[in-house]
């Protein structure tokens, strides 16, 4: 079944393809109506265009707060077109009928996303039109097509061209899910924004014990999404998060898997990392990259971790990254054998001509030399991955003790999950306590907090053997702490 499209109504504040979209409208004699600065631009690209003023007979007003919100644009939307009392009453109001619906919203992430926005810029970007449009044509999208991702654009264009002006059922269903998901995230980050400031209006009585809400959308904002003022986790959480990209398979290859990024995934995060060649990254793939970085980061000098398995079989740092790749490699160039290298500084040509006879599933570096990059180009099979990750100032905030919001640990249990601080930073010398009389050398404590961060990393029971700022040995998990004792 099919669904002619005469009428298209079009007010978006996204304007990108709107232009190509509306002159395939008009090439397929479909009447366009539109608002303000889109049917500015409509009209200037010299495309029949009405306001929607003609439809409802008043002008906008109230600094264009209103200017859909009118029986002669949502009895048009709305109508049931199976229901003749609808059609009835549409005709008796004059009312015409409107078959398409183009509307994208006010950029309200992007507004909350300036540092210091006034609570009533923000709130003025608060889209009402566009949502109640929208939702409109979604529930009535038996007969009205409802599109928000300009994305989306082309493609309707083809199937209408092919269907001679006709949109199928199928199309229209899906377009409506399409909706409903747009204004669900984007009510969201309203949400999340407007949450976030309640504890400013605490003496009101009224307690909100909003539930866990998963959105696949993006919230952007300057709030931590985790936790509250005192630092304390929200009693409840909305998570935004976007997919990258679908994967072949998940930890096997009878589980489907996913990747997504966190809205609050800052530059230089393993999610906003660029690949430069290789094969897509498989789900083990992103689980040992991520346990390789998370070692790498936290050193202020050159240090590079081998990961197989989700624990590390070297790490090292070194004078040089070549000098730290050779260290970790040699605690088990066994188990390196397809394994992750990451690295906290970039990838040297020296490290590059190191690592070139070495089978190696994934190298990660916060950047690389041309020349490296010329040698390492030539492992097809190996995936490269350039974070931009800036190690100085990550040092810097971790010895500040200012922990990013998006360094959060979660984990799935049965119905619910975990939440806790990401197990960040380095500890020094003060917070040790020796129980021995002989009290360590500097050499010693040196590799002692080498090792303990290592460790932390390691798959409990640990065992790590440290010399020199380099592993020697790296007993992972381990069931029996007895077993050590012998």
């Amino acid at each position: 079944m099919k669904v002619k499209i005469e009428r298209a109504l079009i007010s978006v504040s996204d304007k990108t393809g709107i232009i190509d979209l509306a002159r395939n409208l008009e090439k397929m004699g479909v009447e366009i109506i539109s608002t303000g600065g889109t049917h500015r631009s409509i009209e200037q690209a010299g495309i029949q265009v009405r306001k929607v003023e003609e439809i409802t007979g008043f002008p906008e007003m109230m600094d264009g707060r209103v200017k859909t919100l009118h029986p002669g644009v949502h009895g048009g939307i709305l109508a049931n077109r199976k229901n003749d009392n609808h059609l009835k009453e549409m005709a008796s109001a004059g009312i015409l009928p409107i078959d398409m619906v183009v509307v994208n919203l006010y950029p309200f992430k992007e507004t909350i996303s300036v540092p210091d926005i006034r609570p009533e810029d923000a709130v003025e970007n608060i889209d009402i039109g566009g949502p109640t449009m929208i939702r409109s044509a979604a529930k009535n999208h038996d007969s009205v097509a409802v599109i928000v991702d300009p994305s989306d654009y082309s493609e309707i264009s083809r199937e209408m061209q092919v269907n001679r002006g006709s949109l199928s059922t199928n199309t229209l269903y899906v377009l409506a899910v399409k909706a409903f998901q747009h204004t669900c995230e984007y009510d969201s980050v309203i949400f999340e924004y407007l949450y976030g400031r309640t504890d400013e209006y605490k003496d009101t009585g009224i307690n909100i014990h909003p539930g866990l809400s998963i959105g696949i959308g993006s919230a952007g904002g300057n709030t931590d999404i985790y936790r509250d003022k005192s630092g304390e986790f929200k009693e409840g959480l909305s998570l935004y998060l976007k997919k990258i990209q679908d994967l072949r398979y998940g930890e096997n290859p009878h589980q489907k898997a996913s990747y997504y990024r966190s809205s609050s995934a800052e530059d230089g995060s393993l999610v906003n990392a660029r690949q430069l060649q290789g094969k897509e990254l498989s789900y083990n793939n992103i689980l040992d990259v991520n346990a390789a970085f998370q070692i790498v980061k936290e050193f202020g000098e050159p240090c590079v971790a081998v990961i197989k398995h989700n624990n590390p079989c070297g790490a090292a740092i070194g004078d040089t990254i070549a000098r730290a790749y050779q260290r970790a490699l040699d605690c088990d160039p066994v188990s390196a054998f397809g394994s992750v290298v990451a690295s906290n500084m970039r990838w040297t040509a020296e490290a590059a001509e190191a690592l070139s006879d070495k089978y190696v599933e994934v190298l990660i570096a916060p950047e690389f030399d041309r020349e490296a990059l010329n040698i390492l180009l030539k492992k097809k099979n190996m995936r490269i991955l350039q974070t931009g990750f800036d190690i100085r100032a990550n040092i810097a905030r971790l010895q500040k003790k200012s922990f990013s919001t998006g360094n959060i640990d979660l984990k799935s249990v049965d119905g619910g999950i975990l939440v806790q601080d990401l197990d960040e930073g380095i500890d020094d010398r003060e917070k040790f306590r020796v129980v021995t009389r002989i009290q360590p050398t500097d050499m010693q404590w040196k590799d002692l907090l080498f090792g303990w961060q290592i460790a932390k990393n390691v798959k409990s029971n640990a065992i790590v053997l440290v010399i020199d700022g380099a592993t020697v040995g790296v007993g992972a998990g381990q069931m029996s702490r007895d077993y050590y004792a012998l």
